[in-house]
């Protein structure tokens, strides 16, 4: 099978993958084997090939947004057959043994194992995955609008659940690429007011475009506080500029999975009066079960540009350039 494969990480416009042709794998007991119509791209993959997250295996197939169907099954599996199409998220497997998956908690589990990163992902025309952790997706959705919902959508779900956001208040998104732009939707569905802070006028416009109150630049200040606000870019500088323009009680939930040092932050203008800072990290299954029903309801519409599979390395410079409007996505099968 062909699969763009990192072996040593380094910047995006080197071009860190390598087009290779792999075995096809094998599944085992308990797995299933997918072939990959379509990845979606994250900025996590970008971190991953430019060595901002440590490398944990090598040679290593990116990708954990994945969208295929099932072409064949090891011993043991009961849920899902082949023909099955189903999408695989950023959490691989987890332990269900520690406290935190015995707390429902298996977002925080100590032996997790995540897609694209411990394990090859999507990045290939075919990939392997437990059974219980791939995710039976809803018709309506092509497979190029499905891919981005598999962690843009379900990771930024989350972040605006901890966001403590209710329905009628003010969110404000600081950052507006694939996440956000999903959650925009997910936010006015439920009835909130969304407030769009980002530096690229590509955004600024899709942001308009889909109804924002308010758009501008982190720096500046929006016509009325923020009761909450999600923070996807990953600069900790914008963390002062949300606490800036938030409300009293309001929470500020960082919903990327690594960020530039965040600034001191002064108590008394910024943090006192219950203010909260949180961070978000990875999903639960429950996550995106609740997230593909909710999806399925709206219905979202992703905003999607496609990229062949060989063209991996020129679609995460754009990632990382913010020059994608929308979600990214690779177009494998």
């Amino acid at each position: 099978m062909r699969a763009m494969v990192l072996e040593q990480p380094r910047p995006a416009e080197n071009s860190p993958l390598a087009l290779r042709d792999l075995p096809t794998p094998v599944p085992g007991a308990g797995e299933i084997r997918i072939r990959v119509r379509a990845c979606g791209l994250c900025r996590t993959d970008l971190h991953i090939a430019e060595g901002e997250l440590p490398l944990r295996k090598s040679p290593l197939v990116p990708g954990h947004q994945v969208v295929g169907v099932v072409d064949a099954v090891g011993p043991g599996v009961r849920r899902i057959r082949e023909g099955d199409r189903v999408g695989v998220a950023w959490v691989y497997s987890t332990c269900g043994e520690c406290a935190y998956c015995r707390k429902d908690q298996e977002n925080l589990c100590d032996r997790a194992r995540f897609t694209g990163y411990d394990v090859d992902g999507g990045y290939a025309e075919a990939m392997i995955v437990p059974e219980d952790f791939a995710h039976p997706l809803p018709a309506g959705f092509s497979d190029l609008q499905a891919a981005p919902l598999l962690c843009a959508g379900i990771v930024g779900y989350r972040s605006f659940r901890l966001s403590n956001v209710q329905p009628g208040e003010r969110l404000g998104l600081y950052g507006f690429g694939a996440s956000a732009h999903i959650i925009f939707q997910v936010a006015r569905h439920l009835g909130c007011e969304v407030y769009v802070c980002t530096r690229t006028e590509t955004h600024r416009q899709l942001a308009r475009q889909m109804g924002a109150a308010w758009v501008g630049g982190a720096e500046m200040t929006p016509p009325e506080p923020l009761d909450a606000a999600i923070i996807f870019a990953p600069a900790g500088s914008l963390v002062l500029d949300a606490l800036r323009v938030l409300r009293k009680g309001g929470t500020v939930a960082l919903a990327d999975i690594t960020m530039s040092p965040i600034p001191q932050i002064d108590y008394a203008s910024l943090l006192y009066h219950e203010r909260t800072v949180r961070s978000v990290a990875n999903s639960t299954r429950e996550d995106a079960r609740e997230f593909l029903r909710l999806a399925a309801e709206i219905p979202i519409r992703t905003q999607v540009e496609t990229f062949r599979l060989e063209e991996a390395n020129q679609a995460l410079q754009a990632v990382k350039h913010s020059k994608i409007r929308g979600a990214g996505v690779l177009v494998i099968g």
